[in-house]
């Protein structure tokens, strides 16, 4: 798991990721790193140690270095699976996020309520309710991989 580690996000996604690997008999190797200089080495290193896969935690430093992520990832026959659909089409294999859209909206409809006079800590909490699931196949051929068609079948988008 490659997760920049000055993000407080990742520690609940550590945990959520934790709980996962132990129901399904998943071992994880963590990859902390703090700038695009450290995943020279984290990448790299994952692939030598014979790590199957890589899982990319979307904060702002995974974003901004998606590019050099999925370069590094293709480079060393890692497939990776992103928290984010702009790291798919940087070059990612794939990712299963919310989608941004339905965010948008629901965010608006907050403003609209506090221009009406709502009191922000009166609104509820939301969570995202819809997730897109977006397959590079670009990726997956560099990567020699063949996506099984169920999986295809059930992206929200598949990028050719």
């Amino acid at each position: 798991m490659l997760f920049a580690s000055t993000a407080p996000s990742h520690v609940p996604a550590l945990e959520a990721a934790e709980t996962a690997a132990r129901q399904l008999a998943v071992a994880l190797r963590y990859a902390p790193v703090r700038s695009e200089s450290d995943l020279r080495d984290a990448i790299p290193s994952m692939a030598q140690d014979g790590v199957d896969g890589l899982m990319v935690f979307a904060t702002p430093l995974m974003v901004s270095t998606r590019a050099r992520i999925a370069e590094l990832a293709i480079r060393h026959r890692l497939p990776s699976v992103f928290g984010a659909k702009d790291n798919v089409l940087a070059g990612g294999l794939m990712s299963y996020a919310p989608d941004i859209l339905d965010l948008t909206r629901g965010a608006a409809s907050y403003v609209d309520r506090i221009l009406k006079g709502e009191r922000p800590s009166d609104l509820p909490v939301e969570q995202a309710t819809r997730y897109e699931l977006t397959i590079n196949l670009n990726t997956a051929k560099a990567l020699g991989l063949t996506i099984p068609p169920t999986l295809l079948a059930r992206a929200d988008e598949v990028i050719e």
